[in-house]
């Protein structure tokens, strides 16, 4: 059997792996076998590919060896209330390797064939696009950046003259690409700056859809790239990120009941809207000694996890907690929220972190029929994800976009520092609900508290 038919054969293997791993990474429970298939697909694919280049098997082990050790590093080093950065900056890597093959293909050989000219063109442009946008997504989501929405006047009209000069200067390069070295590098240039344009105005509530939209790009510039040097496991590798990347955007916005076009050029957050009614009713405070005497009676407890819970890193407790309810002989689930937090799948990755049994985690369709059931639903930190008046205040920013239906609950406990409002700017109503009481502090401090009363 001759070298290039094993290589062949390995990219087979390699396609298959990448689809049941990602497969299997829709549903928790199967998650981290998804990814080990898919990690062990890439392995296979890179040596395979290494090998084409007659690479020897020294380098490729070592080549191998540092990219675990900087992949160990990243996972026991990075915590998980970081994670939404981390993966703006693995899109950005993505990003930036795409476009550095195109430009060193086209350094190497300028005079490429009109398909290879092409799709360096658009390794670039995709490529430099995501490789800024993850970066000003990672300055946002770590506070380098104020994550409300940066506007400015005539903001679209700038993005669509940088956009028009690009394709304009693609045009002209691909006429003639080997005479056209500047006019290729302008196009770099301008992508790199599109990419941080597009993103500043958009605000950290919309984190969710811009870091799966990001991650699409970063497939699509890794499938041009394969394009560009002729790897079909790239190109598949890169298909299968592009597409499942705006699958997963297209439900990030269907459950924010919003477009992608309205996420990235409403400048959403930018402008605090006026309610059509003030909020009316009083607040009504517990201390923790009280909120324990209702959860030991509670027979059903539900627990709804927001970005707040990522803040305080109060998974941990809440899983203890949790575990103490079920032996006093409670049922306990985590509502999810599809665009809680600051990615997707950001509360299923604290809770799968801190351990809470996967068939626990009942999604947002799911909770809202039975929620009318539940003793006490427990808001950990989330607030526009449950704030009522996206059900009748059509003033409110967040009209329309579907909730936990929290309220219905007989008892609601809402663990806040403050009556701040959420990133929409507007106050929440469940907080003046009758049947609402207002744990104030740091929520894992707080559940903490909890779990100390329990076991005293």
């Amino acid at each position: 059997m001759n070298l290039e038919l094993i290589i062949n054969l390995s990219y087979i293997v390699s396609a298959a792996l990448f689809i049941f791993g990602l497969k299997m990474l829709s549903s928790p429970a199967s998650a981290r076998k998804g990814n080990m298939l898919s990690a062990l697909g890439m392995l296979l694919a890179v040596v395979a590919t290494l090998l084409t280049q007659g690479l020897a098997f020294k380098w490729i082990i070592i080549g191998v060896a540092v990219g675990g050790i900087l992949g160990i590093l990243s996972a026991r080093l990075i915590a998980m209330t970081a994670m939404p950065e981390m993966v703006a900056l693995l899109n950005g890597s993505g990003g930036i390797a795409s476009l550095l093959v195109g430009w060193a293909v086209y350094h190497f050989q300028p005079a490429s064939s009109v398909l290879t000219t092409f799709t360096i063109f658009l390794s670039v442009l995709i490529g430099g696009v995501t490789f800024t946008g993850s970066l000003i997504a990672w300055a946002k989501l770590s506070e380098k950046l104020p994550g409300k929405p940066i506007m400015y006047p005539g903001q679209k009209i700038v993005n669509v003259l940088i956009l028009v000069a690009i394709i304009a200067g693609g045009i002209i390069y691909c006429m003639n690409p080997a005479a056209n070295y500047s006019i290729f590098l302008g196009i770099v240039g301008l992508s790199l700056i599109l990419g941080i344009l597009v993103v500043i105005p958009i605000g950290g509530a919309d984190m969710p859809v811009v870091i799966s939209l990001l991650n699409s790009y970063s497939g699509l510039a890794a499938c041009a790239a394969g394009f560009v040097i002729q790897n079909n496991i790239l190109i598949v590798a890169g298909s299968l990120v592009g597409a499942s990347g705006i699958i997963l955007t297209q439900i990030m916005c269907k459950a924010m009941n919003r477009s992608l076009g309205n996420v990235l050029f409403s400048g959403f957050g930018s402008t605090v809207q006026k309610q059509s009614a003030d909020v009316e009713g009083e607040v009504k405070p517990i201390v923790v000694a009280d909120a324990y005497f209702i959860l030991e009676a509670a027979r059903s407890v539900t627990f709804v996890p927001g970005y707040g819970m990522a803040v305080a890193q109060a998974q941990h407790a809440v899983r203890e907690l949790g575990e103490i309810l079920e032996a006093n002989g409670a049922e306990v689930t985590y509502a999810i929220h599809p665009v809680a937090g600051r990615m997707p799948g950001h509360m299923n990755v604290l809770l799968a972190e801190a351990n809470v049994p996967y068939d626990q985690l009942i999604e947002m369709d799911d909770i809202n029929p039975i929620i009318e059931t539940v003793d006490v639903a427990v808001v950990i930190g989330a607030n526009d994800v449950v704030n009522p008046a996206a059900r009748h205040d059509e003033a409110s920013p967040i009209y329309g976009m579907p909730i936990i239906n929290v309220d219905k609950a007989k008892t609601v406990f809402v663990l806040k520092r403050s009556m701040n409002t959420g990133f929409a700017g507007v106050q929440n109503e469940l907080f003046y609900y009758d049947n609402t009481r207002m744990l104030f502090g740091d929520a894992k401090q707080s559940i903490q508290g909890l779990v100390a009363e329990f076991k005293n």
